[in-house]
């Protein structure tokens, strides 16, 4: 499967409702390993196809200072052949750990100039990056979700799952609006494990009164999925964000 050809709601999974994004800040954050910046990548992937014929840009921000091998900004040059922008440390700085790309998002929020998801470091460390622009989040809606895979291990139970919403709250000072369940073993993931984890985020919903904003997972693993018994917005995911040997062996080079 390749990402220069992702598989669409349309074309992969027609069956399951598509998600609904009403705000213009959409912000990512989950816990180290939860799969949020691929869920990221292919989100903004998804709005480009539903805006075909919108003006308005469609920007993803790598706000990631914590794993530096699935950060969305190693997808960026696939991004900006469809016509999406992403902001993210350039030249020798591409690599940098430094927030240095702060006051190009201020601008982009303040001025409300369309679509930003915001990708944001696992956990509550990842998160402190945002309480550097809440102020700019004062005046503006937006949408904070907690990306949730249930095979983690501190996300692996409601009780895991309420200290790190809460401790990633307290870091970012922003509430969050809803949950992503991304339950996934990457290969390995089955249709058990997508419902496993749909389980538990409805779990954590109903516990901390927000709705499931999406399920996400493998095109793959969704085609075989009954739409019955996922009963919330789908989003069918391409991957984009490869281990380095994996895009070794993509590229035919196993040495």
């Amino acid at each position: 499967m390749e990402s220069s050809q992702p598989l669409t709601m349309e074309t992969a999974v027609p069956r399951f409702k598509p998600p609904e994004i009403p705000r213009d800040i959409i912000i990512i954050v989950g816990g180290y390993g939860s799969g949020k910046s691929e869920v990221a990548v292919n989100l903004v992937r998804f709005l480009v196809e539903q805006r075909p014929e919108s003006k308005q840009p469609i920007s993803i921000v790598d706000l990631d200072i914590v794993n530096p091998y699935f950060r969305s900004r190693e997808a960026s040059e696939e991004l900006e052949r469809i016509g999406i922008r992403a902001i993210h440390p350039r030249g020798g700085e591409r690599y940098a750990d430094l927030p240095i790309i702060l006051p190009d998002i201020k601008a982009g929020i303040v001025q409300n100039s369309g679509t930003m998801v915001l990708d944001v470091g696992g956990d509550d460390v990842g998160a402190r990056v945002l309480s550097s622009l809440a102020d700019s989040f004062s005046e503006v809606d937006y949408d904070l979700l907690f990306v949730l895979n249930a095979n983690r291990p501190f996300t692996a139970d409601v009780e895991g799952c309420l200290k790190m919403m809460g401790e990633i709250e307290n870091a970012c000072g922003l509430k969050f609006t809803g949950i992503i369940s991304n339950t996934h073993l990457l290969e390995h993931t089955s249709e058990d494990t997508v419902l496993t984890g749909l389980k538990l985020a409805r779990e954590v919903g109903r516990q901390t009164g927000l709705p499931v904003a999406f399920v996400s997972a493998l095109a793959e693993v969704l085609d075989g999925i009954d739409g019955e018994k996922i009963k919330v917005p789908v989003l069918p995911l391409s991957r984009s964000l490869l281990k380095p040997w994996e895009k070794k062996s993509r590229h035919g080079n196993t040495k």
